[in-house]
């Protein structure tokens, strides 16, 4: 088994997520902050909502329920091998799923994860005060560069035009490292394995990397914009009806 080379540079804070109106949150250092996914899934573009939509009326709505449910349980399990991998303790699960799941990560172990020097930590809870807070997979050294780095799992190969919410939330996250921590991160890995078992490595940088960063603070100030209006709203109706 690899051997990683750990080094706790940072105190991550511990976390609990809870739901708000539905939507999940980190309940974190007295803050109940909205999550980078609840973010990106309540700022969707128009194009994405009816592409999601003529999507789910192609498969009707239990047979798109089933696909979303099965690809949110195969990704819980190919992350808990890749975390066990990481850590050295191992795991095994015989059942289809666990097999299927320990073949996508070993995909990533034997494809991606070559390229892993050294780790800060994984299943890091980040947090930008006020603003937001999420948790990545892994944060360390990538290819000689200090990285984010998040495991995927797909239904079928992405290009890379389709996956532009996960470099946003690989940017979020890398703004909320750097704030909290002072850190200079500016790379993001996404290490994608199909459940064909084909692995993709995606990875963003520099000025494109920026440009995504500036995209999700865009979504950041448009959700809460959108959540004090609605609460706006409500207190309207509340005094009306008193």
């Amino acid at each position: 088994m690899t051997s990683y080379k750990f080094n706790k540079l940072y105190d991550y804070p511990r976390s609990m997520r809870t739901l708000i109106g539905g939507k999940r949150h980190y309940d974190i250092r007295d803050e109940k902050l909205p999550s980078v996914t609840t973010i990106l899934s309540a700022c969707q573009s128009d194009e994405k909502k009816e592409s999601l939509a003529r999507w789910k009326a192609k498969m009707g709505d239990k047979a798109a329920d089933k696909v979303r449910d099965d690809a949110a349980e195969r990704g819980t399990a190919m992350h808990k091998y890749l975390e066990a991998h990481i850590d050295g303790t191992g795991l095994k699960d015989l059942t289809p799923l666990g097999v299927q799941a320990e073949t996508m990560a070993t995909k990533i172990i034997e494809s991606g994860l070559r390229d892993l020097e050294e780790v800060w930590g994984q299943e890091v809870t980040l947090y930008y005060p006020g603003l937001y807070a999420g948790a990545t997979d892994v944060v360390g050294i990538f290819d000689g560069q200090p990285a984010i780095i998040d495991f995927k799992q797909s239904n079928k190969p992405k290009r890379r035009e389709w996956i532009e919410d996960y470099f946003e939330q690989l940017g979020a996250y890398c703004m909320a490292h750097n704030y909290v921590y002072g850190t200079k991160i500016q790379s993001g890995i996404i290490l994608m394995c199909t459940k064909d078992f084909m692995f993709q490595k995606f990875e963003v940088s520099g000025r494109e990397f920026v440009r995504y960063q500036h995209a999700f603070l865009k979504k950041v100030d448009q959700y809460h914009q959108n959540c004090t209006q609605a609460k706006e709203g409500q207190d309207t109706k509340n005094d009306q009806k008193v």
